[in-house]
């Protein structure tokens, strides 16, 4: 079976105010271009359809296209949603348009509930567990505690326990929108740390022919059956290095993979620029960056005269502009978003403790505390986006 493995479609996002909906639709065509040229059998996308819980018009329009474009390619397509997608909003539906071979997975109690699909060599079990919010979810999937790998072990315990009850020589796709271990992430991806703890296991997993996973933005394989699609976009300059591209999933009788990347279309490349700004503008061999979106950082000492009109001369296409002069961390100059570079809200919120008490780290009862807080504030946004 020829699987084609998306995700991370957010729909409707924005690059630095720069409207995407064009880039998004060309890419929908490429979709459907490839499932026709490459003689796809089922497509899967691991989450994040869309990039809020409440969509813009254009965003849905978007997606109800590329759904009825697949349906009429009679090419079965199996979605989850993820942590930017209200599932009950995505959901609505869900039994009338799988009739028309669109397979909508986003009721966390539905996880074992797989869509069967048949080749020549039999049947593929397509299991679809949408992104699984741990204080919400615990006790639906009656996982032990309250945590990432928690409730992802308890999903995949019932999708075992399901494949096992099945003819033998059942193949099985599990679909996933998870932080797992051994991901490489990026700028672009919404926090969803819980209890200071954010990655998974690939671990957890096991049993699965393919594991199709979607969250994190960069296309990469964990191993040779548990890969990222990534996103078909760049959704932040930290993604400037990325190749974007689809992961084209083979199949065999006995499960084994095999795995091709399709690129993407590329709307405009991206350029991330450093340096005084004199030479930025004036650097011969930063000429190939004149059509690219640039992001430029200028090291200047003193902050140059009008430096964005400055550069949008040579550069046309500069989006953002930052300022960081070439100073070392601890100096008292430093900027405050180079003092904290790399450094989490817990980490941020314990030198906030420290810096106020005169040096006196924050003891493991307060960092518990912080850590608590923290979570509560995640866990109260995503009932606030659960219920809009």
């Amino acid at each position: 079976m020829r699987i084609l493995h998306t995700s991370d479609w957010h729909l409707g996002r924005s690059f630095h105010r720069v409207s995407l909906l064009d880039a998004q639709a060309a890419y929908l065509d490429h979709l459907v271009a490839t499932v026709r040229e490459r003689e796809v059998d089922a497509v899967v996308v691991a989450g994040d359809v869309y990039d809020r819980a409440v969509p813009s018009l254009a965003a849905v329009e978007l997606f109800d296209n590329a759904l009825h474009r697949l349906a009429a390619e009679d090419v079965p397509t199996v979605m989850i949603s993820g942590n930017h997608d209200s599932a009950r909003r995505l959901g609505v539906g869900a039994g009338l348009i799988g009739r028309a071979g669109i397979h909508l997975r986003t009721d966390p109690a539905d996880c074992a509930t797989p869509v069967v699909l048949r080749d020549a060599h039999g049947e593929v079990a397509f299991y679809g567990l949408p992104y699984l919010e741990p204080a919400l979810v615990k006790d639906v999937l009656k996982a032990d505690r309250a945590g990432h790998e928690a409730v992802l072990a308890a999903a995949m315990e019932r999708v075992r326990a399901d494949l096992a009850a099945r003819p033998g020589g059942t193949r099985s796709v599990v679909l996933a929108h998870a932080f797992v271990a051994g991901g490489e992430p990026s700028d672009s991806e919404r926090d969803i740390t819980v209890g200071g703890v954010a990655a998974v296991p690939a671990g957890v997993f096991d049993g699965a022919d393919y594991v199709a996973l979607g969250h994190l933005h960069g296309s990469q394989a964990l191993s040779g059956r548990v890969r990222y699609s990534g996103s078909p976009l760049a959704y932040s300059f930290s993604e400037a290095g990325h190749r974007k591209t689809m992961w084209l999933i083979d199949l065999d009788a006995s499960g084994a993979v095999t795995a091709e990347r399709v690129d993407c279309p590329v709307p405009r490349p991206l350029a991330r620029l450093r340096g005084p700004l004199d030479r930025l503008l004036d650097d011969a061999a930063l000429e190939r960056h004149r059509e690219s979106w640039v992001e430029a950082t200028l090291t200047d000492p003193v902050r140059p005269d009008e430096p964005m009109a400055r550069l949008a001369e040579r550069f046309p296409h500069t989006l953002s502009l930052v300022f960081e002069p070439d100073r070392a961390p601890d100096d008292p100059h430093a900027s405050y978003a180079q003092r904290l570079a790399g450094r989490d809200d817990q980490q941020i919120a314990e030198d906030f403790v420290a810096h106020v008490r005169g040096g006196s780290a924050a003891d493991e009862q307060e960092r518990t505390v912080l850590r608590g807080a923290f979570d509560h504030v995640r866990v109260t946004d995503g009932l606030r986006e659960v219920n809009r």
